[in-house]
């Protein structure tokens, strides 16, 4: 493990959005100047096919990443691409439900929700 794919790792694990590799590239040289941007490639590609970070392509923009954690949702604000994570009980019981329905069992399934953020009424401010 180099030093570099130290400050990498560091910079994932305390990203609290989901990064693409320009802002993990940024991040990283902020710590460490000569830290390249191929560097940053190589090894987000080792993390991603030792099943430690996971790619996200939200459409419209780049792929982002986050650690591997437990199951969660996300919305995608499509004017901004800030992304905020969610759970909801009620879609999980949905979905493994419709695979009952099947005649299937659910192993996995991703959400994705695409939203704008709402107008606020002139009246209410």
């Amino acid at each position: 493990m180099t030093d570099q794919r130290k400050v990498i790792i560091e910079v994932l694990s305390t990203a609290v959005d989901h990064p693409d590799v320009e802002s993990v590239f940024k991040r990283a040289q902020a710590i460490d100047p000569k830290i390249s941007i191929a560097t940053v490639y190589r090894t987000i590609r080792i993390f991603e096919e030792n099943n430690l970070l996971e790619k996200h392509e939200f459409k419209g923009f780049s792929s982002r990443y986050e650690t591997v954690r437990e199951d969660h949702h996300h919305l995608i604000d499509i004017k901004s691409g800030e992304v905020k994570e969610f759970t909801n009980k009620f879609i999980d019981a949905v979905q493994k439900q419709m695979a009952q329905e099947l005649g299937y069992k659910l192993v996995d399934y991703r959400l994705e929700i695409y939203a704008v953020p709402l107008e606020k009424n002139k009246k209410e401010e």
